[in-house]
């Protein structure tokens, strides 16, 4: 049985000392869990020693590996973590210190030459991380100081930004109860313990590697296995070398993975007890090929930074899992709004998604007039429209900002996106809006097609008349190599469509 607790020093006392909580793949390091609560301990004490106090913002911009678990969960200790994405551009880098208020940053001995520059803009002192052939990680030039005073359960812990597909990015802070009860609710959806290992994938620059990937798989007393970053042509070595029992990750990492995989199961795959998919929606299509192919179960779940993640999940067998659906709420209360902020009861009725729970963030800094839209009664509004089933089961019907609006008619891009899915030659797919001097906006859609295919836009037209009404069908078709997508695999319509159309001019 987990242990809950409401911090993250405290969830790092749960598990036993001589386990091991992180393996690093390329070195071969493996850190035990009182090797990691002593480093911790030390690197807070460093930060401590050059000024950080509770409320102090402390910026990381570091590739995934062990000095990147240790910097976040020190400056969670003795400050506010904020986490960048170390391949921002200078002007990017600046953006976010700036915005964030943060009093030091923390960046690599070899590289990191554009934060550094940013940093320097804004006077902001660099401490510089490194580690050892033994896995131990110093700050180079912070004299120790004293250990820091305990944070409070209501203390922010981590701050983080929206991806600002609509606009200026929001600063969302996550306090230590929120990142601590997400952090259970995914170990008791999944059943995690301290016999599971995790391999973690995706950025610790988001909630998805952070608090699905490691935080959860601390809480539970397992392992994680944390590579420097995802890469399909090692993804199975590592899975079978290490033991993995699961994975989390985004639709398009699935998607390499089937490609390459052929009709063969992969070394290794036995040792997976299930597999996730989360952060974009995923194909019913895709699930059930990833299922029959590599024999273990594949659960669509959905979270979002303002929710410290996850919302809701399907669950593992012997549960139903609905592909299509996100599932079911894990520990997390849902509902649905309709247009006049009056919950909808019964199922089947769309509306806009809205959720409360302890995981929930309290609400975006800085900006009152936006958290005014953005909350109704306690409740969050995610801007998702969707509705519950009669098994109350979630299933996600489209962003209601992206819905594209012809004529007065409102059409969800993602109906169309499963219409183009299901061509067999179609690997990849999103619709958006384009400005039509008629109707207001009108249907376009950009696909990627899978390797060696061949198809036209007229073929694809072809097939959209057949299953779609006329109103819905794209009039433009783009084949595109890759669609863009954001660092953590998220695709903005907003982007692809100014992308195309700018083009296209």
């Amino acid at each position: 049985m987990i242990k809950f607790s409401e911090t993250l020093p405290a969830l790092l006392q749960v598990a036993k000392g001589e386990h091991t909580a992180v393996i690093v793949p390329e070195s071969g390091i493996r850190v035990t869990y009182d090797g990691l609560r002593k480093q911790v301990a030390a690197m807070a004490a460093a930060l401590v020693g050059v000024g950080i106090r509770h409320g102090d913002r402390v910026a990381i911009a570091l590739p995934n590996g062990l000095p990147a678990i240790l910097s976040f969960l020190a400056a969670t200790t003795t400050g506010t973590a904020a986490p960048l994405n170390p391949a921002y551009k200078q002007e990017e880098f600046r953006f976010f210190l700036e915005d964030t208020a943060a009093r030091v940053l923390i960046c690599p001995s070899k590289g990191a030459d554009e934060a550094r520059r940013a940093a320097a803009e804004l006077k902001i002192p660099v401490l510089t991380v490194q580690m050892d052939v033994d896995g131990h990680v110093h700050l180079l030039d912070a004299p120790a100081g004293h250990a820091p005073s305990v944070p409070h359960t209501k203390d922010v812990a981590l701050v983080l930004h929206t991806s600002g597909s609509t606009g200026r990015p929001k600063r969302v802070p996550l306090r230590h109860k929120n990142l601590a009860h997400s952090a259970a609710n995914i170990a008791h959806t999944y059943g995690l313990s301290a016999h599971d290992v995790s391999l973690c994938v995706m950025p610790l620059f988001h909630v998805h590697g952070l608090v699905a990937s490691t935080l959860a798989t601390f809480l539970s007393g397992g392992t994680v296995v944390l590579p420097t970053r995802f890469d399909a042509l090692s993804f199975w070595r590592l899975v079978r070398e290490n033991h993995a029992t699961w994975w989390s990750g985004v639709p398009t990492m699935f998607q390499v993975l089937l490609a390459r995989a052929g009709n063969k199961r992969p070394d290794g795959a036995e040792s997976l007890r299930f597999m996730r998919s989360c952060s974009t929606p995923i194909s019913a299509d895709i699930i059930h090929k990833m299922e029959e192919l590599f024999g273990v179960p594949l659960v669509e779940a959905y979270g979002m930074t303002e929710a410290a993640h996850q919302m809701a999940s399907n669950p593992l067998p012997p549960r139903l899992r609905k592909p299509g659906s996100v599932g079911v709420p894990a520990d997390v209360r849902v509902s649905i709004l309709d247009g006049h902020g009056k919950h909808l009861h019964g199922s089947d009725q769309r509306g806009e998604v809205v959720i409360r729970g302890a995981n929930v963030f309290s609400g975006y800094e800085g900006d009152p007039k936006i958290n005014e839209g953005s909350f109704t009664d306690g409740w969050f509004r995610t801007g998702d429209e969707g509705y519950l089933d009669e098994d109350g089961y979630l299933h996600l019907t489209g962003r209601l900002k992206e819905f594209i609006n012809r004529a007065g008619e409102k059409i969800s891009p993602r109906e169309i996106d499963a219409v183009l899915l299901k061509i067999p030659c179609v690997s990849e797919a999103v619709t958006f809006g384009f400005p039509h001097p008629t109707f207001g906006e009108e249907v376009a859609a950009a696909v990627v097609l899978h390797e060696n295919q061949k198809q036209t836009e007229g073929s694809i037209l072809k097939y959209c008349r057949e299953h779609l009404a006329e109103f819905k069908c794209p009039k433009k078709v783009f084949l595109l190599d890759h669609i863009p997508q954001t660092a953590t695999g998220k695709v903005r319509r907003n982007s692809v469509a100014t992308i195309l159309m700018q083009a296209t001019r």
